[in-house]
């Protein structure tokens, strides 16, 4: 009786153990031995990449050079330098043979006047040309104003026709004949009414005018050759003979 008692205590007190669980913990018993390792898991995602290390140390300078880059843009233009400093006298070079005994020289002096006798031959059997000492009077058979007749004679490297002689006058009167036509002549009325110069403004040392010339009193400030050679101021609007010399 007392044995069922005892018995009877312990399994009430081992009820109110378990109360309010599904299952009762019992004693813990002997562990066991650990088991076996199991196969290794699967790689995980990729991590966020870190933030750049330390420059490593710089290598040592026999290292092999890379390859050149390429060639940039090119760059503006820089200022111009200042002048350098003028450098010495070179050495004289070997004296030279005077023209008159190089015949390589000579031979072309003589092409060139034998070019020129015969141009000037050509043009005079045309009534285009006259010579007069050192002048040689040329006319381009053109009919036109003053101003065109100075234009035309500057650009050919001449100048108006300016007879300064009888010579000189008798040449253009020729040529005036020739083509049959009046010339302007390079003379110019001055600042002075009634007086006349040259077109560079020097005085005159030589004149032809016809009688009652000139009679223009201001208004007639040109000067034209007439088919006797003589004279007459005329307006610088009227068309004329071209006549230059050289």
């Amino acid at each position: 009786m007392k044995l069922m008692l005892y018995v009877a205590v312990i399994v009430a007190a081992l009820s109110s153990l378990c109360l309010g669980e599904d299952k009762c913990a019992g004693v813990p018993g002997i562990p066991g031995t650990p088991g076996a390792n199991g196969m290794p898991g699967r790689d995980g995602r990729d991590g966020m990449k870190g933030d750049p290390g330390p420059p490593g140390p710089i290598g040592p300078p026999n290292g092999l050079p890379g390859a050149p880059g390429r060639d940039g843009l090119p760059g503006s233009q820089g200022l111009k330098g200042e002048p350098g400093e003028k450098g010495e006298r070179g050495e004289p070079g070997p004296e030279g043979r005077p023209a008159f005994l190089d015949p390589e020289v000579q031979e072309i002096l003589r092409s060139l006047k034998q070019r020129i006798l015969s141009l000037e031959g050509v043009l005079a059997l045309k009534g285009m040309i006259r010579k007069a000492g050192n002048k040689i009077f040329v006319t381009n058979g053109k009919v036109v104003d003053f101003e065109t007749t100075l234009q035309t004679c500057n650009y050919s490297g001449g100048s108006v026709a300016t007879p300064k002689n009888d010579m000189e006058n008798n040449a253009i009167l020729e040529i005036v004949k020739e083509i049959n036509q009046y010339a302007y002549l390079g003379i110019k009325e001055s600042t002075v009414q009634g007086e006349f110069e040259y077109l560079d403004g020097t005085a005159m040392n030589y004149t032809n005018w016809r009688r009652y010339e000139p009679n223009g009193k201001g208004k007639e400030n040109c000067v034209e050759m007439h088919s006797d050679g003589g004279w007459n101021d005329k307006k610088c609007n009227q068309y004329r003979l071209v006549v230059c010399e050289f």
